[in-house]
């Protein structure tokens, strides 16, 4: 199958790759003159032939809008756009009418999988019409994971692959996704901090290791997080900085818009902005208070300072 994807980075440049495995043609194009096939969007439409898939894999927001009104004047009926980034799935909606109004189907797809996607596959969540996502379908499932199998050894179905509904669903399964994600990786980080805190844990690593096999906790982030430890065992060589792309956001939003209580994943969240803080307003104001009413001692900014080390 014949398949135009815009943006040829860490994710649309592996998938890409995972694609020619699968002896799809792919035709890219990228800002980067050494990455890309061809040198323009109406280049990349004309090398396509009709009816076109064209998969946007470029960051969300103004990039993503602009490649889509772009592509819409270029596409012709019949066509279908498929916008990977994670974009909100209120701009699909958006996106959406736009491109129906020109005649082209428009599909949003959450992907997961990261740089790993390309041996492992790619975990997919699509939103859009029965018609559009099956013009696609021979692209989804050469991008999903190798289906599991049951104890029969029959194909179990859904695994890696999800049609969650109209246009919008696909980026809002996704948001949530990264939601959960976002409190995973706060629970498994206050526990590696609690181990690493006591002198009676002698080999962190090594208990962490420990949780991969046969354990109700294990998970692909956990195995992550054991090679991020083999590499760096006391993660001396990064800074407790932690960014947001905005799915974490939109998720505690949404779960305040229908009164889901969301406290973990909230908490996850606001973890991160504290991560921002190299000294937190909200700390000072609680030892200046502990100071008030109890006359709890609180740590000069000179003392502070000589006890960093040289």
């Amino acid at each position: 199958m014949q398949l135009g994807m815009i943006g040829l980075g860490k994710m649309g440049g592996n998938m890409t790759e995972r694609l020619r495995r699968a002896d799809h043609e792919v035709v890219g194009y990228d800002h980067t003159p050494g990455k890309r096939d061809v040198d323009s969007l109406p280049d990349l439409v004309s090398a396509l032939s009709a009816p076109r898939i064209v998969w946007v894999m470029v960051p969300a927001g103004e990039p993503t809008k602009a490649t889509i009104e772009e592509l819409a004047e270029l596409l012709s009926p019949g066509d279908v756009i498929i916008e990977g980034g994670n974009s909100k799935y209120t701009d699909d909606q958006v996106h959406d009418v736009l491109c129906r109004e020109k005649g082209v189907g428009y599909i949003d797809a959450g992907v997961s999988g990261g740089v790993w996607g390309l041996e492992n596959g790619y975990a997919l969540m699509v939103g859009g019409t029965k018609e559009d996502v099956a013009k696609a379908q021979p692209i989804f499932d050469a991008l999903k994971p190798p289906a599991p199998h049951d104890e029969a050894g029959e194909e179990m179905p859904g695994a890696g692959f999800v049609h969650a509904g109209p246009v919008g669903a696909g980026h809002f399964s996704k948001m949530v996704h990264n939601g959960i994600e976002y409190a995973l990786m706060q629970a498994y980080g206050e526990g590696y901090e609690l181990l690493a805190a006591v002198d009676l844990i002698e080999d962190v690593p090594g208990v962490i290791a420990s949780w991969t096999q046969g354990t109700v906790i294990r998970s692909w982030l956990l195995d992550l997080l054991v090679r991020a430890l083999q590499e760096d065992p006391a993660l001396d060589r990064i800074t407790g900085y932690a960014e947001d792309s905005g799915e974490g956001r939109w998720t505690v939003e949404q779960a305040i818009e229908n009164a889901v209580p969301m406290p973990t994943i909230a908490a996850s969240l606001f973890a991160r902005f504290v991560s921002r803080q190299d000294d937190s307003p909200t700390m000072k104001a609680v030892a200046a208070l502990r100071n008030q009413f109890g006359g709890h001692a609180v740590k000069a900014v000179q003392a502070q300072e000589a006890e960093k080390p040289a």
